[in-house]
């Protein structure tokens, strides 16, 4: 699949914005100043951007708890996005979603499952509504290496088959489950093999390599979008900070983390810009600045909300109606 020079920029960009969106996380997250858990995505920036670009406008995204840009790309502005995160009124869901639950259906972006590996079950309800609707979209569950072990996951597969329906389930391998190794948890190189078991097909990329990821989504999202039915996507990468933020990650062996750095999605998008002449040194770091700006200006806008009044304690927790009906 050719990606446009000018795509090429903008995913760069794009993969910059995650990176450093959430290495603003991580020090606002040490300071204090953000509450509740943070799951960090560093170094799978390729993944995201990857997945993001083959995703159409009325596509469902059950993201998992580690995709912050994710939900940037899928439409939540990055000022809304921090401060759902500083737990402010004007977050993406009014201070209530906070890291690991941020969520936005108006742009087909579901949010995350309290229950990691439940949500690949609830994933096919949405794809049986495209499918029923014959609207051309696809249902998206992404899960990691360790939630692909838990037995809802392989009963939400099973479904998705039986029922030919447009799901389409993402394995973000990054090769730990907490602090467990996939290679201990799972007896296969490639977790995507798991789909023939059910009549689908089963892919694995690299996952640290922004136009493998275009490559393999892509070719997944058109057949399963052509009524081809659901597949498995496996992408192999890395997170170069623990599970969770203060996780002292004492299961990884030094080497393999330096092993990875080598491989690091921007660095390697980068090197092909400029191998290509697509752009000059000077324009990428024009680039990153650019980036920066927005989280600074996110940071700030943050900042300056306010906190939810006392009055939104128990609002949003049920359906509310409106002048008889549902809202």
């Amino acid at each position: 699949m050719k990606v446009p020079n000018e795509d090429l920029i903008k995913l760069y960009g794009e993969m910059w914005l995650i990176r450093l969106f959430e290495k603003r996380l991580s020090d606002l997250f040490a300071k204090g100043v953000l509450p509740g858990f943070i799951h960090l995505g560093i170094g799978q920036e390729a993944f995201m951007a990857g997945t993001h670009y083959n995703i159409k406008p009325g596509d469902s995204v059950g993201t998992s708890h580690r995709e912050h840009g994710l939900l940037l790309g899928l439409g939540i502005s990055p000022n809304a996005l921090m401060a759902e995160l500083y737990g402010k009124a004007t977050g993406s869901n009014k201070g209530k979603g906070g890291s690991m639950h941020a969520c936005s259906p108006k742009n087909g972006a579901l949010g995350c499952n309290g229950i990691l590996g439940d949500a690949q079950t609830i994933i096919n309800g949405y794809a049986f509504s495209h499918k029923f609707r014959n609207d051309g979209n696809i249902a998206i569950t992404i899960f990691g290496d360790g939630a692909a072990n838990r037995g809802d996951v392989h009963e939400g597969m099973n479904l998705a088959s039986v029922l030919n329906l447009p799901t389409v389930f993402i394995i973000v391998n990054n090769g730990y489950g907490i602090s467990m190794s996939s290679k201990d948890s799972s007896n296969i190189q490639d977790l995507s093999a798991r789909a023939q078991s059910y009549g689908m097909p089963g892919i694995s990329a690299d996952g640290n390599d922004v136009l493998a990821v275009i490559e393999a989504t892509g070719e997944a999202f058109k057949r399963t979008r052509e009524g081809g039915g659901p597949c498995v996507l496996e992408f192999k990468t890395y997170r170069h900070q623990g599970h969770f933020e203060g996780d002292p990650v004492t299961y990884r062996p030094k080497e393999e983390l330096e092993m990875w750095l080598k491989k690091d999605p921007i660095k390697r998008l980068e090197a092909i810009i400029l191998e290509k002449g697509i752009a000059a040194p000077e324009k990428l770091l024009e680039v990153k600045n650019e980036q920066i700006a927005v989280i600074d200006a996110a940071q700030k806008f943050a900042e300056e909300s306010p906190y939810p009044d006392i009055s939104e304690t128990y609002t949003d927790v049920y359906f509310e109606l409106e002048g008889g009906a549902l809202k």
